[in-house]
């Protein structure tokens, strides 16, 4: 199914963010608050002292804020930095001065991006995002599948807003909510229109109905969801009306009936999960050649690979050393595939972090099946230069050499220069305008053999992601479990930059292991290496299938620990926890940990945990046995039968709560994928958060789902296609 957009538009008290909330519960998607935003950047410019009628003030504050907003309709949260502002921006105080901030055109500018980029993403990662807030039908999202306006009348709105900050019902509390209310909703109205529905946008009058009423009515409208009444029992014959035969009928009632000794194929789930399970495939490995990008610092190597990608996947800065790890990507041209390395700058006789990332473009080297040597044409052949020269007459591989930053003709002639390094002809290309660079990789197919060693990324070994906070020991881990020196070490934080690929073979199997750069804190990441280094850890997340998140620790576990652990919730990959440098603390430290973990990781519990030494490489051999856990959680498929029958005991002993004097009951329910385990329950109602939750600690209880998380989707009662 396609990623479905929701937005909803309205005044201030018309409903927008509870009927947003349980819409986004009730499809097991995401939810965006974007009035928070605006609220989030009023706070903000409140405690830094900023006038809020300084335009420009605000609007470099607003570009720079450190905001987060987490989309669980069941726990909402704005951060800003190190701080949780979701209960302080709905003070009265921020509520009657956010306007100045919503009506600046250029904040509005910038949040409407962060709000764009966040919908649609958060879409495309659960399935369903329900966005509510001023514009959203019209400016933010106006491409969205379903747009709706909410509104009622004043009376109403402002009953709601002071039954909401639970005031008193006087006269005093009336004005204030006239003020706070109504003119808020004039101010906005100056710079964006949201009173009347445009063209396309559904509008609901939210005066007399209920929140259940309201939610269904934007229910309906959802794409692939048909509701029907809660009183109806959809027995045999409602089935025949919707096209069904009898057999589905009897497998039907078989599954409701819970029957251990029935089983589904994967069809028959698909019949009624109305998707099908998205097995991965297997492709034959392919060996690959290697192509050794190299070249001093700053010399524009990582431009160069990320000309022949196509995209910006290697880091790029102007500032000599950003890129340390030998790096490895796949490409493509004129049809060839083969591994591109993206190495550190290569220096002579230099100490200290220089000496390691110049080992590890020396190791590059030796691996490769050719080289590119990139020398910068403006600067000319240095002492470096021909140093490295000798280097790579010692590995007695193909070279190509390359003047890069060849922009004009007076750069062509000074390339001619080059000629002196012995290398042969100079290619001239600019790696950052492009110019030159098809010749260039021409002339890499003539060198590269049809077939290497390397293989192909997407094949081979299960991919295991190392990440967490700079210098908390992920690059000495790997080294450890490789039991050499693979990539850059050093007590400089944030060392790694770019993701780096190992396969490193652990109790007789293969595993490909993934360092990847420490994530720092926002406030950190408002430009430069470290922030894209972070963007490039979040893909290689992506491309993982279980995460070792390394926490310290001789350390408190502190919130950005917490955030990290959340990224790798949100990518839907298995979790192991490791705790480094367990050899360095006390007993005393020990129990502080002990409260910390329960306290503050507690909604992870199910994950494996092990307590190492990285240096030592102390209990380093319990990581397998806890890869191997999570891994099997995360590709476990329990039988569509068995799941009904543990439904149906389930339900039976402990029967979901009565809500508005109706009590939803589970019909039926189908695991619909693996990886991570996503489980389909077709009700007729909505089912709490609460009760979801009953249900996801009982899965993991009776069929040890450890290491993995569980997505579990709640669907109303969808009508059968004819089929």
């Amino acid at each position: 199914m396609d990623p479905v957009t929701i937005a909803i538009d309205g005044p201030a008290g018309s409903g927008k963010s509870t009927v947003s909330r349980e819409v986004a519960r009730a499809l097991s998607g995401g939810y965006l608050d974007t009035g928070a935003m605006y609220r989030a950047a009023a706070w903000s410019c409140m405690k830094a002292g900023i006038d809020l009628s300084d335009e420009k003030a605000v609007t470099e504050h607003v570009g720079e804020m450190p905001l987060q907003i987490i989309t669980d309709p069941s726990d909402p949260r704005v951060l800003v930095g190190e701080d949780d502002i979701t209960d302080a921006i709905r003070t009265e105080e921020v509520s009657t001065r956010v306007s100045a901030v919503a009506t600046n055109p250029q904040v509005r500018i910038i949040l409407q991006e962060r709000q764009r980029a966040l919908l649609f993403s958060t879409a495309h990662r659960l399935g369903f995002c329900v966005a509510e807030g001023r514009d959203i039908t019209t400016v933010v999202a106006p491409e969205a599948d379903v747009r709706v306006l909410l509104t009622a009348s004043e009376e109403a709105r402002m009953a709601r807003r002071s039954q909401q900050l639970q005031l008193e019902d006087n006269e005093e509390t009336a004005q204030r909510m006239r003020d706070q209310v109504l003119r808020r909703d004039r101010d906005d109205s100056t710079v964006s229109e949201f009173m009347t529905a445009a063209e396309g946008v559904t509008t609901i009058d939210t005066t007399r109905l209920s929140i259940d009423d309201v939610v269904n009515a934007v229910l309906e409208l959802v794409p692939g969801i048909e509701l029907v009444d809660d009183d109806d029992d959809w027995e045999d014959d409602d089935w025949a009306e919707d096209g069904v035969d009898a057999d589905d009928v009897q497998r039907t009632q078989a599954l409701r009936a819970g029957l251990d000794d029935y089983d589904l194929d994967d069809e028959d789930a698909a019949l009624l999960s109305g998707e099908f399970a998205d097995f991965p495939t297997e492709q034959e490995q392919r060996l690959l050649p290697t192509l050794a990008i190299v070249g001093r610092p700053n010399v524009g190597k990582s431009t160069f690979v990320n000309r022949i990608l196509g995209h910006r996947a290697a880091v790029v800065e102007d500032t000599p050393g950003v890129t340390r790890d030998r790096v490895f990507y796949e490409a493509n041209w004129a049809g060839r595939d083969f591994m591109l390395v993206d190495t550190g700058g290569w220096e002579d006789r230099v100490a200290g972090i220089d000496h390691r990332v110049a080992e590890q473009a020396e190791a590059a080297i030796g691996l490769a099946d050719a080289v590119v040597f990139i020398v910068d044409v403006h600067v000319g052949i240095t002492t470096t230069d021909e140093q490295f020269v000798k280097v790579l007459r010692r590995s007695k591989k193909p070279v190509l050499l390359v003047a890069n930053k060849v922009d004009d003709e007076r750069a062509e002639l000074e390339a001619a220069s080059l000629w002196n390094l012995g290398l042969g002809e100079p290619h001239m290309v600019s790696a950052l305008h492009g110019r030159g660079s098809g010749d260039v990789l021409d002339a890499v197919l003539e060198i590269l053999p049809e077939e290497g060693s390397t293989p192909a990324k997407p094949d081979g070994p299960r991919r295991v992601a190392l990440i967490g906070r700079p210098n908390v020991g992920k690059s000495s881990l790997l080294n450890k479990l490789a039991k050499e020196n693979r990539v850059v070490v050093d007590n400089v934080p944030g060392t790694t930059r770019d993701p780096v690929d190992e396969v490193i073979t652990l109790a007789g199997r293969e595993w490909t292991f993934v360092d990847t750069a420490g994530i720092r804190r926002r406030v950190n990441q408002t430009g430069g290496a470290d922030f894209f280094a972070s963007i490039r850890t979040q893909a290689a997340l992506d491309r993982a299938e279980v995460a070792v998140v390394l926490l310290e620790a001789t350390e408190t576990i502190s919130t950005q620990d917490m955030k990290i652990i959340d990224m790798v919730l949100e990518s839907g990959r298995a979790l192991v926890l490791a705790f480094n440098k367990w050899d360095l603390i006390d007993e005393d430290r020990r129990k502080e940990l002990e409260w910390e973990i329960e306290k503050d990781l507690a909604h992870v519990a199910w994950a494996p945990r092990i307590n190492i030494s990285a240096e030592t490489g102390r209990h380093t051999d319990k990581l397998v046995p806890a890869l191997d856990r999570a891994l099997e959680s995360w590709d476990a498929r329990i039988p569509t039968a068995r799941l009904n029958a543990f439904l149906g005991t389930l339900v039976a002993a402990h029967p979901h709560p009565l809500r508005g004097g109706k009590q939803p009951r589970i019909l039926f329910a189908t695991q619909a994928r693996s990886r991570p385990p996503r489980f389909v329950i077709f009700a007729s109602g909505f089912l709490e958060h609460g009760y979801r939750r009953f249900i996801e600690r009982r899965l993991r209880e009776d069929f040890e789902f450890t290491g993995s998380p569980i997505e579990i989707s709640v669907r109303i009662r969808e009508k059968r296609k004819r089929r």
